[in-house]
């Protein structure tokens, strides 16, 4: 299997078929770490659905030097933009969120501090969890075949979340709650016209009765997912894998 590679965003100047470059670190070292010699392939992609096929061309010690080849734009993206804003569990389970859903095609994932929320996090630590969140995220399209990497929000209260969102719901956009004590279960149905959707998860213990009422307030219509209670992080990705069936 040839191995993919992601030159993380901006890029210093656009990349052309025929151009020799070095890579940036992170790919340098995965290039090392796999004892790739020159002449051998690889594919590099940007993040934003381009990818190249390349050739180790030159390695040293600090440095890898290959040359590109065919660029292509693959499709293997949903056919709609799915966002999980998600109450972060607790532990390393946030880990697993974000890997699988990058896996299956989430458009972007915004992480969450909620009422009920074990992980409290502000500041650079919460910048340097963004940070790593979005390393798992790009190493998971490397593993799966996508040229595109899930966009990680930054970590937030639910209330400030909730703020930087329009109370009005788009005509393109679908809002959904998932929480136990919905009367009306959610299905995997696509709506003409609809492009955009969110799904709002709480952590471990759900959300409060208050942060229900104001993601209501926010366009957001509770829907359940059956008859068992799921975990936190098995909840979101259950609705994503049932909207590859759109």
């Amino acid at each position: 299997m040839v191995a993919r590679l992601y030159l993380p965003q901006p890029l210093a100047q656009p990349l052309l078929s025929g151009e020799e470059i070095e890579l940036p670190a992170g790919p340098s070292r995965h290039v090392q770490v796999l004892r790739l010699q020159p002449g051998q392939p690889l594919i590099l992609f940007d993040g934003q659905g381009s990818e190249w096929l390349a050739e180790v061309t030159q390695m040293t010690r600090q440095s890898v030097w290959v040359r590109l080849g065919e660029q292509s734009h693959p499709d293997r993206e949903l056919s709609i933009a799915v966002t999980l804003a998600v109450g972060v569990p607790a532990n390393d389970r946030m880990d697993t969120v974000v890997e699988k859903a990058s896996e299956l095609g989430a458009f972007a994932i915004e992480p969450l501090m909620c009422a009920r929320s074990v992980l409290r996090l502000d500041g650079e630590r919460a910048k340097k969890k963004q940070a790593h969140w979005q390393a798992v995220a790009a190493a998971a399209s490397e593993q799966c075949g996508r040229a595109r990497v899930t966009r990680i929000g930054a970590l937030s209260s639910l209330k400030e979340w909730l703020g930087t969102m329009t109370k009005a719901v788009l005509p393109n956009q679908e809002r959904w709650l998932l929480s136990p004590n919905a009367l009306s279960p959610w299905r995997p149905v696509k709506t003409p016209g609809i492009s955009d959707v969110v799904f709002l998860s709480g952590p471990e213990g759900g959300l409060s009765p208050e942060e229900e009422t104001l993601a209501q307030q926010h366009g957001f219509i509770p829907v359940g997912l059956g008859p068992r209670i799921l975990r936190a992080d098995t909840a979101p990705l259950a609705v994503l894998a049932a909207s590859a069936l759109y």
